[in-house]
């Protein structure tokens, strides 16, 4: 026989999926589930990790626990496309806020990302995207001045690669990615909505021209629970 935290996730999973819990509300508190389910505040405790732990739940300190929006946006992993050519298949328009776009000198960090020497400048392009209004991805766009001489708020806001492409006739060839999660900077909490939200998910790219030069060096933070990240995989004979 199953364990009663087990079977209570269960039903608590199906009222979800059938919306009787909805998205974006809160669950009734942990005292009025056990009344409910004629238990203790341990099991409907454990019944609650095991909701948070498969994405059903969000636990937000000190206000209770509201249910996450199941719907998920597919983001290619191993595809090199723009957030507009990504966005321009999505059902649903987001908003991209652009929060600087300025010629800064690589610090440290970016010099070795981008493997320059010391006081190179660089194209710093920071922006946040939106959907519903809330805002879930901060990209952090970093590109060589010597490869982009020139760029500007309205080209960020709408698409750099298209920029890129058609305008300079830069040929972008491929990219090395990186996927990680760790917890959100104070930049991450500035910037996005992540109340509630203990991890970011970023996807780190290395951009490469034709010509195997690189550069660009990209952080696209997402909030973890808007987002399925796929790949297909052939496997080879």
């Amino acid at each position: 026989m199953r364990n009663k935290y087990v079977l209570i996730y269960q039903e608590m999973v199906q009222k979800i999926e059938k919306e009787t819990f909805k998205a974006n509300e809160f669950l009734p508190s942990e005292n009025e589930l056990a009344e409910q389910y004629q238990t203790s505040r341990e099991t409907i405790r454990k019944a609650l990790n095991l909701l948070a732990q498969n994405g059903y739940i969000q636990k937000i300190r000190g206000k209770g626990s509201t249910v996450i929006e199941r719907n998920k946006f597919d983001f290619p992993v191993s595809g090199l496309v723009s957030f507009k050519e990504l966005a321009d298949k999505m059902g649903e328009k987001p908003i991209t806020a652009v929060h600087q776009c300025a010629k800064v000198s690589a610090n440290d960090f970016i010099q070795k990302q981008l493997k320059l020497k010391d006081n190179q400048e660089v194209w710093e392009i920071i922006r946040t995207r939106s959907f519903s209004e809330q805002r879930i991805i901060l990209d952090k766009d970093y590109l060589i001045t010597k490869t982009v001489p020139y760029i500007s708020k309205d080209i960020a806001e709408t698409s750099i690669y298209n920029y890129l492409e058609n305008e300079l006739g830069l040929i972008i060839s491929f990219a090395k990615k990186e996927i990680i999660v760790e917890e959100p900077t104070a930049e991450d909490r500035e910037l996005l909505d992540l109340e509630g939200f203990h991890n970011i998910v970023v996807i780190k790219n290395y951009v490469y021209l034709d010509d195997a030069t690189l550069f660009q060096y990209t952080e696209s933070r997402h909030r973890p629970d808007k987002f399925r990240f796929v790949d297909f995989a052939r496997r080879e004979h």
